[in-house]
């Protein structure tokens, strides 16, 4: 199975490079770096990283949380804050971005990739959940049901639809729902008119 993509974000070059040669020395694809929040979103638009890794402090303009923010309305992408900073506010403006993870630094590389990799496998599964809900709301708007009173004669059977014609039971299920119909004769049906039948055929002899 092929590594992920990662794009990171990080306005401190020396660090982002190091981590970059890390992660491509374990397999991941780690092809641009980007040190302000318009350029991840140049190159996540440029290289759509399967994950990003994000300092939350940046300079020149868009702080990390209102880069991730946009990346994710954008491209729908997991995030993953690298920061040294822990402190109430900045954690409480995180948490409305929902990220994938929360690495303090000075980082662990293994914490790292077990963030990646979690990361990667929680997006993978929200997404595979949000096709079946699609294909499912899809599949309920083709499904018609049948509700409330019908109108039906004691009689002949035939179903009074709702502009007041009568129809057959048939029909009028063909139209109201999914079903379609199979004909065949029950047990008792198949009782009563074959002993009428051999009744009659028996009497046609006699005479």
């Amino acid at each position: 199975m092929p590594k992920a993509r990662v794009l990171i974000v990080e306005d401190e070059i020396l660090i982002a490079r190091d981590l970059q040669k890390k992660l491509q020395g374990l397999g991941y694809e780690v092809p641009h770096l980007a040190t302000s929040g318009s350029e991840a979103l140049d190159k996540a638009g440029e290289m759509v990283p399967d994950i990003v890794l994000m300092d939350i402090v940046l300079k020149n303009g868009l702080d990390g949380i209102e880069t991730a923010e946009r990346l994710q309305a954008q491209q729908g992408l997991p995030v993953i804050y690298i920061t040294a900073y822990a402190d109430e506010q900045t954690l409480k403006r995180a948490k409305i971005t929902e990220p994938f993870g929360y690495l303090l630094k000075p980082f662990d590389l293994n914490l790292v990739v077990v963030n990646i990799e979690i990361g990667l496998y929680r997006h993978r599964m929200e997404r595979q959940r949000e096709e079946l809900l699609s294909e499912l709301q899809s599949a309920l708007t083709h499904v018609k049901t049948l509700r409330g009173l019908l109108p039906i004669c004691a009689w002949c059977k035939k179903i009074r639809n709702d502009h007041g014609y009568w129809q057959d039971v048939e029909s009028y299920v063909h139209d109201h729902s999914d079903a379609d119909f199979s004909h065949g004769i029950c047990p008792d049906c198949n009782e009563k008119y074959y002993k009428e039948f051999m009744e009659k055929r028996k009497k046609r002899k006699e005479m």
